[in-house]
């Protein structure tokens, strides 16, 4: 994995920490500083959410009913709350996927105007 210094480390666009939270839970229940550095790990270090906003995000999507909290032990024996995708969770996810594909498409139109006129 690389290291990147502050500098290089990327901001999340306003929207996109909570597909990214519904996705890395789609991989099975994880708490909450785990989900922080699968995101890490998964971005190559490009990627950190802080403290700050990780919970506060988790909490809203708990809230919407997107992800369900189970109190558990942590794989250093301490106690955390674990979360997980629910149904509800899952389709959002998928439009959330969508929304992105369509945010990516227009950004790359805009960013490549003579590619996106070819086509």
């Amino acid at each position: 994995m690389a290291k990147h210094s502050d500098d290089q480390r990327l901001e999340l666009l306003q929207g996109t920490l909570d597909m990214l939270l519904l996705r890395t839970l789609q991989w099975g229940p994880r708490h909450g500083h785990g989900i922080g550095q699968t995101i890490r790990a998964q971005s190559d270090d490009l990627l950190r959410v802080e403290t700050g906003s990780l919970y506060p995000a988790l909490h809203r999507l708990v809230k919407r009913g997107w992800l369900k909290a189970e109190w558990g032990v942590s794989e250093a024996n301490q106690r955390a709350r674990f979360y997980q995708l629910t149904a509800a969770g899952k389709a959002q996810l998928s439009r959330e996927r969508d929304r992105w594909s369509q945010l990516v498409d227009a950004i790359g139109r805009v960013m490549n105007p003579a590619r996106a006129s070819e086509e």
